[in-house]
């Protein structure tokens, strides 16, 4: 089946998220919610709240959210300023330009990384020329992640002026994928090694790896 446009998720998609690189995610959850928005908890029970909170949400900081009734907002800008500064354990994947640029069709992004730390990750690993102006986050939505509903990728879509459709939406998440698919996306998993989920029902392609992944892009949209 060929498609008209791909959308990219941003973090752990275009680039490979380290274990190092995603405890040091935590680690900055973590002090966001102490040191900004002063919650009066350790740092190594807020760094198990984290752990805990993805494990259950997919979402780092909904634990907070829900148990102390941290603002979203407030915890999305705490965390994503201190993200921006802490990009150097980020490695792009060698060589993905150029296959990105021999892709026959229009691509974006659609990330639940502020705008501003797209922008910094996108420069760090040498994407941002490619991807200007073709960017977005959730906070541009009012949303401040992809797996709450699909009205966040219909905004998307609305804002991109481009048809759900005719889209191949790309993530590495599970939960995002649902979301994407009942917006009437077709979905691709970036699997990373883990399970692949190609036979659950809002999953219609799983890729092992960001290789495997180019290799059916370029058969997708030749």
């Amino acid at each position: 089946m060929k498609y008209k446009v791909i959308v990219w998720d941003l973090d752990n998609t275009l680039y490979r998220e380290t274990p190092e690189f995603h405890d040091l995610m935590d680690t900055i959850t973590a002090k966001a919610v102490i040191e900004d928005l002063k919650l009066p908890i350790d740092f190594a029970t807020a760094k198990a709240m984290v752990t805990e909170s993805y494990r259950t949400y997919r979402d780092g900081g909904e634990l907070f959210v829900q148990k102390y009734g941290v603002s979203p907002k407030d915890l999305f800008d705490a965390y994503h300023k201190r993200k921006e500064n802490n990009l150097g354990p980020i490695k792009p994947y060698y060589g993905l330009l150029p296959h990105l640029q021999n892709l026959n069709c229009p691509q974006y992004i659609f990330s639940t990384s502020s705008h501003s730390a797209c922008e910094a990750i996108l420069k760090h690993i040498g994407l941002y020329e490619f991807f200007e102006g073709r960017f977005y986050s959730v906070e541009e939505f009012g949303a401040y992640k992809k797996n709450a509903s699909a009205d966040v990728y219909l905004k998307f879509c609305e804002a991109a002026k481009i048809n759900p459709e005719d889209c191949l939406f790309i993530d590495d998440s599970y939960s995002n994928l649902e979301f994407a698919k009942k917006a009437g996306m077709t979905t691709m998993r970036l699997c990373h090694g883990k399970l692949n989920d190609k036979g659950v029902e809002y999953i219609d392609y799983a890729a092992d790896n960001i290789a495997d992944c180019l290799g059916m892009l370029y058969k997708m949209c030749a």
